[in-house]
């Protein structure tokens, strides 16, 4: 079976920074409770074209996660590429995340997140 992220749209509904982290860590525990290697997190990239709040929170919150030990990897959608050492590393393990369609898009709107 070919290596796939399940994505979950924390935008979706136009929720708030907390609402959007209460899901966050929903759907955390969903996934590795499904023994799911990770997932694709879609937030958005602000309506101003600069970086919203969910983006920018959101962000700051799986960083943490990722220094507690709780993340192995946390991506942003501007470094899954090919020429960022840790999408390289997570797409050699798993070759099928190439053919993600936002593999190589500087997409700022998503972030990869790895167990």
């Amino acid at each position: 079976m070919a290596a796939q992220l399940r994505i979950v749209n924390l935008e979706d509904g136009m929720p708030s920074l907390e609402q959007a982290r209460a899901r966050l860590g929903t759907e955390l525990q969903r996934r590795r409770a499904a023994r799911d290697f990770g997932l694709k997190i879609i937030h958005g990239y602000g309506s101003t074209g600069v970086g919203g709040t969910l983006r920018v929170g959101l962000g700051a919150t799986l960083m943490k996660l990722k220094r507690d030990g709780q993340l192995r990897h946390v991506i942003f959608g501007e470094n899954w590429r090919a020429s960022d050492a840790d999408a390289w590393a997570v797409v050699k393990q798993h070759p099928a995340l190439k053919q993600d369609c936002d593999w190589g898009r500087g997409n700022r709107g998503i972030t990869i997140v790895l167990f």
